[in-house]
């Protein structure tokens, strides 16, 4: 059970991180830092977000440890800090894929013991490592759809198979 657990979770991190690389793909150039409105994210930066997290999320597994209590605040800003310096297509690609293999090798260094790890949150809930372990393909899942949202914004009605 535990192999197809680490399995599974190889498989949606690698599908996730693929998904959204084809739609990113189809932001055109001129529209990778065009915000909906000013305090929106643009494509780019929500790219850079997906790719660096996947990066964060191996670290989280790999470390045993979530952000806590009043590491928040600086873990939050020196993530976002990252992402505005990620602006180059190319290597958000190029950081993804390397983020994403260390998931991979996170993956596969994980004990059943450590599969076992519930996480307090400090914000009132807890992370199974399980669901940390799901954690990278979801969020580049979601965060696709948030690059699908834009492409609507500038009439990209192209529906992209």
């Amino acid at each position: 059970m535990v192999e197809s657990l680490v399995e599974s979770s190889k498989v949606t991190a690698v599908e996730g991180m693929e998904y959204f690389l084809r739609n990113f793909s189809f932001v055109p150039d001129d529209k990778l830092t065009w915000t909906p409105a000013p305090t929106a994210k643009s494509a780019i930066r929500i790219a850079a977000h997906t790719a660096l997290y996947a990066g964060i999320f191996a670290q989280m597994m790999r470390d045993r440890k979530l952000p806590f209590g009043d590491e928040i605040p600086a873990f939050v800003a020196r993530n976002e800090a990252a992402e505005t310096m990620l602006i180059d297509r190319a290597e958000m690609e190029r950081v993804f894929r390397r983020n994403t293999d260390a998931v991979i090798d996170t993956l596969d260094d994980l004990t059943p013991e450590a599969i076992d790890i519930v996480f307090d949150a400090a914000l009132g809930f807890s992370v199974p490592m399980r669901r940390l372990m799901n954690m990278p393909g979801w969020h580049a899942t979601l965060h696709a759809g948030q690059i699908d949202f834009l492409q609507t914004c500038w009439d990209d009605q192209e529906i992209y198979f």
